[in-house]
């Protein structure tokens, strides 16, 4: 059988897959340190950016901190996109792409926090005040990259027109 839409799948795969070896790596690396005024840190430029392990409670940018739905706002949006890949119409490829790294992304930061209860974080660029943050928070912003160029490349184009089969 072939698949109509691999792309998806594997920017969905590729992408929580990146980010739950990574976070692994930080929790066998590093210590979370409490309170997190003196995170346990590793410059690989210093003052530019380090490896820094943190945790949050909330969604981007720490916003609703304690919020006891997040994890269930993670869980359907999880669903809702793999219904999108089980079921949905084909999809041009850069949508598929956009899609599948919003499902790594959501699936990555979904999985902390159900499991843990809060959001590993420890990319930390410095040389902007920049909150730390992850591969699963990378994976979203690719995938929404992605979904803004598929727009603005179909808006070109005129008209959509659906895939040939």
């Amino acid at each position: 059988m072939r698949w109509k839409k691999l792309l998806f799948w594997v920017s969905a795969l590729l992408s929580l897959g990146a980010d739950q070896l990574t976070k692994f790596w930080v929790t066998q690396n590093f210590e979370l340190r409490r309170p997190p005024e003196t995170p346990d840190t590793w410059p690989l430029i210093r003052n530019v950016f380090h490896f820094t392990y943190v945790t949050n409670k909330g969604a981007a940018f720490s916003l609703l901190q304690n919020s006891s739905w997040l994890p269930w706002l993670s869980l359907i949006v999880c669903i809702g996109l793999v219904g999108l890949g089980l079921f949905g119409p084909r999809l041009p490829k850069w949508e598929q792409a956009g899609y599948g790294f919003l499902l790594g992304g959501a699936a990555g930061n979904g999985i902390d926090r159900i499991f843990l209860g809060e959001v590993i974080d420890f990319l930390d660029f410095r040389l902007i005040q920049f909150p730390v943050f992850n591969i699963a928070d990378i994976s979203i912003n690719v995938g929404l990259a992605c979904l803004l160029f598929a727009t603005w490349q179909s808006s070109r184009k005129g008209p959509r027109k659906p895939p040939t089969r």
